[in-house]
């Protein structure tokens, strides 16, 4: 496997200006990153690196007045998640109902403790470190997950990375998971997380054009993707929803929400509530 090196120099630079970088270019097919010196490192695979996509970030990068460059290189195959994987990442406990535990780190008597009281565990494989619930956004659509009657539900998953939203959805009693990917990676530890967590799923890989092959329709869609993605998928979404389905979509700013629910709109939903952290939206939305 292929690797482009991207090395980015913010000014000025701070933490939230890189934290923000790091989640842009995630959505956008950067798997890890490292810092060196005064430079902010990316790794995205060759065959996903889109040049003018990564411009589009930084030309409509949400704080102004910063001034962002990079250098691209190609270089060597290598597991640049090495680290990552051997470290692993501490628990994520949302609303005191759901963790997101660390394949690798499960077994610490602090994990242990920490979640000792937790209901609902899901367990990762951390092989990349995109995907582990440790995004902003990824919470607020299992804190919304955790709150709707699931039971004998049909769900969505688009986009699944590493499958935490199917595996939640299945976990809160859902009779049906199908989810898809682009990434066959992503398809790969889907497989592998659901095993894990002793829960089937229907996994497949493409983009929304797989949903033609698909049969049936579904009670509850859920897309933790790109503004850009959401806005060309979302009718493709709304083709599959029962007459009284809902959706959840997150992946984007608030600032972005607008030009989502003007789309949203136009195809015949209604928002029905929204979250908000660190600036970054979760949209639930219903037919209307």
């Amino acid at each position: 496997m292929k690797y482009i090196q991207v090395k980015f120099s913010v000014a000025p630079d701070t933490q939230d200006v890189r934290d923000i970088l790091v989640a842009l270019a995630g959505c956008n097919g950067f798997e890890s990153f490292t810092e060196e010196d005064n430079e902010l490192i990316g790794y995205c695979q060759e065959s996903v690196f889109n040049l003018h996509s990564l411009k589009k970030i930084l030309d409509d990068f949400p704080i102004p007045n910063i001034q962002i460059t990079f250098s691209i290189n190609k270089i060597e195959d290598k597991n640049w998640n090495e680290e990552w994987e051997k470290n692993g990442f501490n628990p994520i406990v949302i609303d005191n109902r759901c963790a997101v535990i660390c394949k690798n780190t499960m077994e610490k008597q602090s994990v242990q403790t920490l979640i000792a009281k937790i209901p609902m565990k899901v367990i990762i494989d951390a092989q990349q470190s995109f995907g582990t619930g440790t995004h902003e956004t990824t919470q607020m659509i299992v804190s919304l997950l955790l709150n709707q009657d699931m039971q004998g539900k049909r769900v969505l998953d688009c986009g699944c990375g590493t499958g935490i939203l199917s595996i939640v959805a299945a976990k809160c009693g859902a009779q049906d998971v199908v989810c898809y990917d682009i990434d066959d990676w992503s398809v790969r530890n889907t497989k592998h997380n659901a095993e894990l967590n002793n829960v089937k799923l229907d996994i497949l890989e493409g983009d929304k054009n797989v949903l033609s092959h698909v049969n049936g329709i579904f009670d509850l869609v859920l897309a933790n993707i790109n503004r850009n993605i959401i806005l060309e998928d979302l009718e493709t979404f709304y083709s599959v929803m029962s007459d009284d389905a809902k959706i959840i979509l997150s992946g984007f700013y608030e600032q972005d929400s607008k030009v989502i629910l003007q789309q949203a709109t136009r195809i015949g939903l209604k928002e029905s509530q929204r979250l908000l952290n660190q600036n970054w939206c979760c949209l639930l939305l219903e037919k209307a």
